[in-house]
Parts: structure tokens; C-alpha cells; sequence
């Protein structure tokens, strides 16, 4: 597997905020404010892209951010940007009827702000973000943060607003891509942007000390939302299969609705045999660091993934990774954990089982590799820098 390598292509406005001028094509005449919006379809967990732009938001030098969700900003999320200079405005989008007021108040807020540029995260957000932006005169950019393996695995809503993009693709100033897979996939769908990029998603590295594991492997992690782009259909049948020969292994679920009082996922636990006592359903969780520690193994069981960011994350812990192949997850486990096709509990099995048979010091030679990896090519000092030299070239 050939190393992977952050994309230096950023748009001028969108880095932790320099200030470069506008490029060209840009409107006319550079907004005279220090500002800059970002518009988001949803900011109330921490999935994959309410994490990073987190992460964007907490290293901001801007004097002034503003964070538009459509629908509603978490105590959680409020936490993890820990950032006075960031603004944060609620739109209440919960249903389609609340699409007209929603969108009426960000293109007020927009006008209002006369921002240095809009990036619009997620397909709503880049959706209702082109309107306000082109209504406006506006610069705003999509940044993408999912792959196309299997939309079927979006809900209705989402496949609308896919589809409305394409069809605006060629508006934004520019489209950031969080995976190169996605890059392409979305091309092929026809998002045609003369300006499209890829950078990866940055990870803070935690302390050495805190993270290792001494093996071997028992405790296999997953985290995710309950979600079909997830596959815990797959995931509980991995595990049934896993138990079957190691019964001594114990899996930690965490994830919004991954939870003991949830029926669905009890159903799924039954309809894959794998016993309530070998799971543990602990529900979103507000100290993710925590569940990586305490895990041996990460787990990813998706159908469809742009940028994965748990298994980057749970790799800068020092966890190695079993993992479908989906977005760029096999660009970044590389050669220190196992990827398998999606849909496929017998080979995702497998691969839990390989690493419970590894000696404890094979076990700690995959770790170490995983953190290297993530040191190497994914830490967000790294890609910040990555930023900065694509803005200085």
C-alpha cells in the first residue's frame, strides 16, 4: 500500500483564517471585514465533519467566526470549538416546511455579515449555502465530506440535496474533497468544478504515554451514529461469527441510538446471535477519548465513507484497524490493520479474529504502526501546514 499523502490544495479563504486576497474570478472587491461564515447542515454531534470543522474552528485566528447550522448547535460540539471568537447561529430546519424561513434568515445573516467567504459543509448546507452565497455575491466554497460507494445508504432528503448540487456544482468558488475517492466519485457524478481539491482531515495526536495498549487484542471498538451507511447489520453478524471462536472478546458500540433501550439494535443483536453480554451499547459519548483508550481494535463497518475519521482517530491512539473498503479508509490503514469488502461479516470476522490471535507482540508492532502512520500523514499540525504552503505558492 503506497503511503498516503495529504493533498496541499486549499482554497485562499478557508485555512485557519491567513489573509491572502481573494482569488480571481472571486467578486469584486475583497470584503473589508475579518470574517468568515461557516454553514453546516447539522452541528449537534460529533460525527466525521462536525469534528473537523470543529477542529478548524478551535485553531481559528480569525476575528470574527460564524458558525450557521440549519438545524441546531449541541452543548457537546459548543465545547469542543472552545473558541470566543466563534459565533454560533441555530436555523431550526427540522423538517421540509421549516426550508423557506431557514433559508430567508441565513441569506439576512449572509447580507448582514458581508463575509470574506462562506464554506458550506455537508450537501443542505452546500445546497442552501450556493442560494444565499449567489443571492449575496458572496464567495463560498462546498467542502464534501462523503463518498458515493452506496447512496442507496442516504436517506431520501440526502439524495435530494445530492442531487441539487449537481446541478449547482459549477457555482462555488471552489470544492474542498476530504478523500480522493471522493473527488472522483462525485466527478463522475457530475459535480464539475474547475477548482476542486482534496485535503485530508487533521488529527491531534494524544500523549504516547496514555494510549498504548500492551495486547493482545480482546476489546474491539465501532463507533457510529445507528445508520444503514454504518452496516451494524454486519457488524453484529462479525461478531457473532468472532465470539463463535474467541468467546472471551467483548465489543464497545458507541454512536447516537447505539443504545440498551433502542429495539432496533436489540433486533439486530437477536437476528445476528451475538449475546447482550458480549456487547457493550454505550450511546453517544462526550469523552471519545476515553472509549479509544479502552479499546484494543477499532472496527468500521460502513457501506459508504468519505473520509473515516474514527479510524484515524482511534489509530492516533495506537489502535490498529479492521475496516471495510470504503472512501479513503484503505489509504489510511495501509499495511497496519486489515481492510475487507463492505457487506462481507465473514471476511470482517476474520480480520477481528486475526488480531485476537496475535501474539502481544505482534499486536504492539501493528499499534505502533498505526500511530507512526497517522503521525506521519494525517496530524493536524501537518495539515494546517499543508494549507499554508499551498496559499504561499
Amino acid at each position: 500500500m503506497k503511503e498516503a499523502q495529504p493533498t496541499t490544495s486549499m482554497p485562499r479563504d478557508a485555512a485557519p483564517c491567513v489573509k491572502p486576497g481573494l482569488r480571481a474570478g472571486s467578486v469584486a472587491g475583497a470584503r473589508q471585514k475579518d470574517t468568515l461564515i461557516h454553514v453546516i447542515t447539522d452541528f449537534t454531534s460529533a460525527e466525521g465533519a462536525q469534528t473537523m470543522l470543529a477542529r478548524l474552528l478551535r485553531s481559528s485566528t480569525c476575528r470574527r467566526v460564524v458558525v450557521i447550522s440549519l438545524i441546531g448547535v449541541s452543548s457537546q460540539m459548543r465545547r469542543l470549538v472552545d473558541n470566543p471568537k466563534v459565533e454560533f447561529n441555530e436555523l431550526d430546519m427540522h423538517s421540509a416546511f421549516a426550508i423557506p424561513a431557514a433559508l430567508s434568515r441565513l441569506i439576512a445573516i449572509v447580507r448582514a455579515e458581508q463575509p470574506r467567504a462562506m464554506l458550506c459543509w455537508m450537501y443542505h448546507a452546500m445546497a442552501a449555502g450556493a442560494i444565499a452565497g449567489r443571492l449575496t455575491a458572496t464567495p463560498f466554497y462546498w467542502t464534501v465530506r462523503q463518498a458515493l460507494e452506496d447512496p442507496a445508504a442516504f436517506t431520501r432528503g440526502t439524495r435530494m440535496a445530492l442531487s441539487a448540487c449537481r446541478l449547482m456544482a459549477r457555482s462555488p468558488a471552489g470544492i474542498i474533497y476530504n478523500s480522493a475517492r471522493s473527488k472522483t466519485q462525485h466527478e463522475r457524478c457530475g459535480y464539475a468544478n474547475s477548482n476542486s481539491v482534496v485535503i485530508p482531515n487533521g488529527f491531534e495526536l494524544p500523549s504516547r504515554a496514555r494510549q498504548m495498549s500492551a495486547g493482545p487484542a480482546r476489546i474491539f471498538g465501532i463507533a457510529g451514529r445507528f445508520h444503514p451507511q454504518k452496516d451494524y447489520p454486519v457488524f453484529f453478524k462479525a461478531a457473532a461469527l468472532a465470539t463463535r471462536e474467541r468467546p472471551e472478546l467483548r465489543f464497545h458500540v458507541a454512536g447516537k441510538g447505539m443504545t440498551p433501550d433502542n429495539p432496533e439494535v436489540r433486533g439486530l443483536m437477536a437476528a445476528a446471535g451475538v449475546g447482550a453480554d458480549r456487547v457493550e451499547l454505550m450511546g453517544q459519548l462526550d469523552d471519545m477519548a476515553r472509549f479509544y483508550r479502552e479499546i484494543d481494535v477499532l472496527v468500521l463497518s460502513s457501506r459508504t465513507e468519505g473520509f473515516p475519521n474514527v479510524v484515524a482517530e482511534a489509530m492516533s491512539y495506537g489502535k490498529p484497524v479492521v475496516a471495510t473498503d470504503v472512501g479513503d479508509a484503505a489509504d489510511i490503514v495501509g499495511e497496519t490493520g486489515v481492510v475487507c469488502a463492505p457487506g462481507d461479516a465473514t471476511a470482517l470476522a476474520k480480520g477481528i479474529v486475526d488480531f485476537a490471535n496475535a501474539s502481544p507482540r505482534t499486536y504492539r508492532g501493528k499499534a505502533e504502526a498505526a500511530r507512526r502512520r497517522i503521525e506521519e500523514n494525517y496530524s493536524l499540525p501537518r495539515i494546517f501546514d499543508a494549507y499554508h504552503r499551498f496559499l504561499d505558492a
